[in-house]
């Protein structure tokens, strides 16, 4: 495992974005762990939050795209720090756009936040986690309507692993119903490989017990 895979997931831990025990999800599902990125919330989070994006989408896309877009609203933070980290680690200015929720009609006029997409533009979405794909069926047409953009991939935080609508887990979907490219900094067999029996800061995260759910939530809806 790459080096600055273990290090986000420490940084996971350390910011109380990934969390065991049990938790119901939005879809219904009792899960044994969550991550929620709004947990990000100091300097040095998003800092090394945005390195780890852009080591992730460097691997994956090297330099060649324009526009990061981080849909509103979690993906607002992750697009501009991951494109501050582009530049520093890269040496190559990448432009991040977001959404509004409302369009704007006065000053800065429109629906998108940052820069402005052009024909031709070759995207990169940033999101923290995908389930279900929900999220990229209502931004794939707030970027088509905008110009005749190419959207070349996703990248998300974490994969969960888990079945979306069909047995595919949800990044596996897009790949397939889109056509682009996904990836994720870390997936979750990673996280449990990397935690499982190790003592971290004093604690035991995934221990036989905790693994024994994981495995027992991964039997009813992991992906095949």
């Amino acid at each position: 495992m790459e080096q600055y895979k273990k290090e986000f997931i420490e940084l996971m831990v350390d910011s109380n974005v990934l969390k065991f025990g049990e938790f119901t999800l939005k879809s219904g599902r009792k899960s044994p762990f969550f991550m929620n990125a709004g947990a990000y919330v100091t300097g040095s989070h998003l800092r090394k939050l945005g390195e780890y994006y852009a080591k992730a989408i460097h691997d994956s896309y090297g330099v060649d795209f324009d526009v990061l877009f981080g849909p509103a609203y979690k993906g607002i933070p992750l697009a501009v720090a991951t494109t501050i980290a582009f530049s520093e680690l890269y040496g190559k200015d990448i432009r991040y756009c977001s959404n509004r929720k409302e369009i704007k009609d006065h000053g800065d006029v429109g629906i998108l936040l940052g820069s402005g997409l052009n024909d031709g533009d070759k995207v990169v979405i940033i999101e923290d986690v995908t389930t279900s794909g929900k999220s990229i069926e209502e931004t794939f047409p707030i970027l088509k309507e905008q110009a005749d953009v190419n959207v070349i991939g996703l990248m998300v935080s974490l994969n969960r692993q888990e079945r979306g609508k069909t047995q595919m887990n949800a990044l596996a979907e897009i790949r397939e119903v889109y056509g682009i490219k996904t990836g994720a900094i870390v997936t979750m067999e990673e996280v449990v490989e990397y935690l499982y029996n190790k003592e971290y800061n004093g604690r035991v995260l995934i221990d036989d017990d905790m693994k024994s759910k994981i495995d027992a939530y991964y039997e009813q809806y992991g992906a095949k």
